[in-house]
């Protein structure tokens, strides 16, 4: 996989739909427009049976390599973007914010915007 450009959002999301869809309690991930990725080799999808997302995965190992969520954005998960930079993830990739905090399962001391829905809605205040 290959990506071009600037992420388009870096978060850590808290949705119930990444929750469930990727198996973590919080995901962190950079967003890309679909141009900006180039996939290279065998691929499988998943679609989630009731949701907008699929999921696109390493038929080898099963590693996923990104989602794809309702606004056809690509997502990839920073533990991926981390492992190709010798285990630290580079700064520009680094989350700025947290999406959906309203769903948290537990709550984060940092010093990131926490907004409750998406970035365009309002802040968490602490």
């Amino acid at each position: 996989m290959q990506l071009r450009g600037e992420p388009a959002a870096r978060a850590n999301c808290h949705c119930h739909a990444c929750r469930d869809f990727y198996g973590t309690p919080v995901l962190a991930a950079t967003a890309w427009s679909p141009d900006q990725l180039n996939m290279e080799g065998a691929t499988q999808v998943f679609a989630h049976p009731t949701r907008s997302l699929t999921r696109r995965f390493c038929p080898q190992c099963g590693e996923t390599l990104h989602g794809t969520n309702r606004l056809d954005m690509c997502v990839v998960p920073n533990a991926l973007l981390a492992r190709a930079h010798d285990g630290q993830l580079p700064a520009a990739l680094r989350p700025t914010m947290h999406l959906f905090y309203r769903h948290r399962l537990f709550d984060v001391r940092d010093d990131l915007p926490k907004y409750l829905d998406g970035w365009d809605g309002p802040v968490h205040d602490e």
